[in-house]
């Protein structure tokens, strides 16, 4: 039995041997087969250094893929030709844009795919042909100021740089002439006196701004006290409005009612204005001449009062009667 057991202890080491090894080679080799990838092109018309096989791949950020293959373009030496799978599912459309990205101050480079909007259609290989589907690449920033850096210090734009330094020292000569400089002199001289000016009347700033603060805190009380009494004024407004309001309410009812009464009483006022008012006229003219009498026979018992007992005495008879 201890040959048989020994057997069994040799071949799971080997397996087990095995398959760490195995292990090792897909670790070294970054390859994931759990995942499904999409073959991709991009051509890279600067240098790539930094780049290399199994350099990754990202998609605004998030590792997405891996470079398979970097070589020169055999149509065009001036291009490199970049094999890049990408995870299947990744939104690669036709407006995306491959760019070279450095990594601080490592050196090493990616790829960071950028763009994609959502209504571009997806990127696809052409119909009879086999070469997978060609990424748009885009310029780096290191790209960019290479170039704009050799545009400058090239012999045009050297000569051009030249020539607005000299036209700028022209121009700030002009600028600081003897005339400007004199009144660039009195401009300052001027701005000193009014510093000194404001330094003599700091005190009296000083009052000032306290006077304005004072005022300021009166004002915020004032306001204070208005908000706290208008509330109650508004209420007094509305109360009389509305008491005003009932009483035009029940002046317009009396004026309704004083014209019904009239209404229903004018034809005694007309009866009463065409007989009752002429013999009212007649009893005060006959009152009158009542009242004139009674005063003539007053007058008269005042002269002789014996005539209202033996009548009126006759008057005396003249000569011849």
């Amino acid at each position: 039995m201890e040959p048989k057991a020994n057997y069994v202890l040799v071949g799971l080491f080997v397996a087990l041997l095995g398959a760490a090894v195995l292990a090792g080679i897909l670790w070294l080799g970054k390859t994931d087969y759990r995942g499904a990838y999409d073959r991709y092109e991009a051509y890279m018309r600067e240098s790539v250094a930094g780049l290399s096989v199994d350099s990754t791949v990202k998609y605004r950020g998030v590792d997405v893929g891996r470079v398979k293959d970097i070589a020169l373009n055999p149509d065009n030496p001036e291009e490199v030709r970049l094999t890049l799978d990408i995870a299947r599912g990744t939104p690669i459309k036709t407006d995306t844009i491959a760019v070279l990205e450095t990594q601080g101050l490592t050196g090493l480079a990616t790829i960071n795919l950028t763009g994609g909007s959502r209504d571009a259609p997806p990127l696809q290989a052409l119909e009879g042909q086999e070469y997978p589907p060609v990424i748009k690449t885009g310029p780096s920033l290191f790209f960019r100021l290479d170039e704009a850096i050799s545009r400058l210090l090239s012999e045009k734009g050297l000569t051009k740089l030249l020539a607005d330094l000299d036209m700028a020292a022209k121009g700030a000569a002009e600028v600081l002439d003897e005339e400007n400089r004199t009144a660039l002199k009195r401009t300052i001289k001027d701005l000193s006196d009014v510093a000194q000016t404001i330094a003599a009347h700091k005190a009296q700033m000083e009052q000032g701004l306290n006077g304005a603060a004072r005022s300021a805190e009166n004002l915020v009380k004032v306001t204070a006290s208005l908000n706290e009494q208008v509330p109650v004024l508004l209420a007094r407004i509305n109360k009389s409005a509305a008491a005003l309001g009932t009483l035009t309410e029940e002046l317009a009812q009396t004026g309704k009612a004083v014209a019904a009464v009239v209404n229903e009483t004018r034809p005694e006022l007309q009866q009463f204005s065409r007989q009752t008012l002429p013999e009212t006229g007649l009893l005060v003219t006959e009152l009158r001449q009542l009242a004139s009498t009674l005063i003539r026979v007053a007058r008269d018992l005042e002269r002789e009062p014996n005539s209202l007992v033996f009548g009126r005495t006759a008057p005396p008879r003249g000569p011849g009667e």
